[in-house]
């Protein structure tokens, strides 16, 4: 094992990011896939928020909530495809100390506010749904507002809470992270001392919030489709797209949060696979999955694409 880049002998300063392969021809393939991911999320993702905000059919909770996801998408790939991109092409893999907090808690923060908004938007369908005719008394904008603040309130609690875990741990000797990017359970292995407390409290924090959330989001789209029994076949179809799409959303994103920080910080090989689908595939699908099944969304697209057009001539 090499050893760290180090001052005074006792602290890390920087450390090498192992990446997705060592082959040259494997890493030259995944840039350019990863470069098509992270150009099409961009596109992708901006394009959602600029129509919702031109097209005023879609200035709802819903929407509204959407153009919050599409942005968060945006930024939760850009903390680390850059990153991946620079180092593909670098034989020198090094992250600083610093840098690799600061990707942390943008990387936590980013997480854990989408999970807590994908919760706000199975909340949003189930009024519109099960409660039709109180929807816009319950979810009126000063309550959408509020929800937001809320979501990205416990973001920010959350990663301020799990970052200080990390850094407050002495690292003197192991430098090299497993992973393309720094993240808390790579981490915190590296620190040269027992970190089998601070493993519990990671599952207790991030674990359950991921659990949790993925508990009440199935059961609320469980009540919803029961109700949908009830409903006339147009206001079913739609709905069910609707829903199916949000679940999508949900199983993609939550299943990776599940699966790395519900167990103690062991390496596996699936890891960087999960981790992949997490930063650079679940960011790109969105916006795939929101508009091609969304009636709305692709006609209000059609209608901006067709106003650019007229413009031009």
């Amino acid at each position: 094992m090499e050893k760290a880049v180090l001052v005074n002998q006792t602290s890390v300063i920087s450390f090498r990011l192992r990446g997705l392969s060592v082959n040259p021809k494997v890493q030259m393939a995944v840039f350019f896939m990863f470069l098509i991911f992270y150009i099409l999320t961009l596109i992708g993702n901006i394009l959602i928020v600029i129509t919702i905000i031109y097209d005023r059919r879609l200035h709802t909770p819903m929407y509204f909530f959407l153009s919050n996801l599409s942005f968060i998408d945006v930024c939760h790939s850009t903390v680390t495809v850059p990153k991946m991109l620079r180092d593909t092409l670098s034989e020198e893999k090094l992250i600083p100390f610093d840098a690799c907090v600061v990707q942390m808690f943008f990387l936590h923060l980013f997480a854990c506010t989408e999970i807590f908004l994908l919760t706000v938007m199975a909340y949003d369908r189930y009024v519109a749904i099960c409660k039709p005719l109180q929807y816009m008394t319950v979810m009126n904008w000063k309550v959408c507002m509020l929800l937001a603040g809320a979501l990205w309130t416990g973001g920010t609690i959350h990663s301020i809470s799990l970052t200080s875990l990390t850094i407050n741990l002495p690292y003197c000797g192991p430098d090299e992270i497993d992973n393309f990017f720094c993240d808390v359970p790579q981490v915190i292995k590296l620190a040269c001392t027992d970190t089998h407390i601070i493993e519990i409290l990671i599952v207790s924090n991030s674990g359950l919030i991921s659990v949790v959330c993925f508990v009440v989001l199935v059961v609320s789209y469980a009540v919803i489709l029961v109700s949908l029994r009830q409903q006339i076949s147009e206001g079913k179809r739609k709905a069910l797209s609707t829903c199916a799409a949000h679940l999508t959303v949900v199983i993609l994103f939550l299943g990776h949060c599940i699966f790395i920080y519900s167990r103690p910080s062991t390496s596996l090989p699936e890891d960087k696979v999960v981790s992949v689908f997490f930063t650079a595939v679940t960011p790109l699908l969105n916006p795939i999955i929101y508009t091609l099944r969304n009636e709305d969304m692709k006609n209000a697209l059609n209608k901006l694409i067709r106003r650019k057009e007229i413009k031009e001539k």
